[in-house]
Formats: C-alpha cells, structure tokens, sequence
C-alpha cells in the first residue's frame, strides 16, 4: 500500500465517529451484508457515513489490507476497525454494539 493511500485512509477513518466502507452507500447498498450493516445502523438511530467502494478500486482493494480484513463492508467506530456484516451483527444481537456507539458518539 502506498504511503498516500494509507494517509488517504487514516484521515477517513479519523475524520468520521462511525464509517462504513461497502458496496453502495446508505441510501442503496449494492450486497446483501452492506445492507445488514446499514439496517442495523439505521435501527440503532445513530449518525454515520460511508465510502462506496465501487467508486474508487484504490480504496476496495486499500481497505483490506489498511484493516488485514479481506471482505466489504468494514464498520469502523472512533478510527477502530470494528469487523464486517458478521461481527456487527453478533455485537448488535449481544447488545455490545449500542455501548460502543455510545461511548463513541459521547467522545
């Protein structure tokens, strides 16, 4: 990874509270574990963006290895790398997720 593309990144993980790189944005996600993410931060009522992979290769294929995580959609919150689909999922079912959005949120 180029040192300029892993600078572009840090600032984008650093300039949102909650980011979310996938396929599509919030408003049409492009896959079905985009769209979970999204459902799921919608349900939790909380303030996010997103990067649309599929407008920039340099990102889709950065991301995995900024994160050592090879899928989309990666969730991070506060600059940490948080998972994808799976991990949010079972973090929003144990009730973890809405902890860590608020301690987020409240920083």
């Amino acid at each position: 990874m180029s040192p300029q593309l892993k600078e572009r990144l840090d600032q984008l993980v650093n300039q949102h509270k909650i980011l979310v790189f996938m396929k599509g944005n919030k408003l049409m996600p492009q896959c079905g574990f985009s769209n979970n993410v999204v459902q799921i931060l919608n349900t939790m009522g909380v303030p996010y963006e997103t990067i649309d992979v599929l407008d920039d290769q340099e990102i889709r294929q950065g991301i995995k290895e900024y994160s050592a995580w090879p899928t989309i959609p990666q969730v991070y919150i506060n600059g940490k790398f948080m998972g994808g689909s799976d991990i949010l999922i079972e973090l929003y079912q144990k009730g973890e997720l809405q902890e860590t959005l608020e301690v987020a949120l409240a920083s």
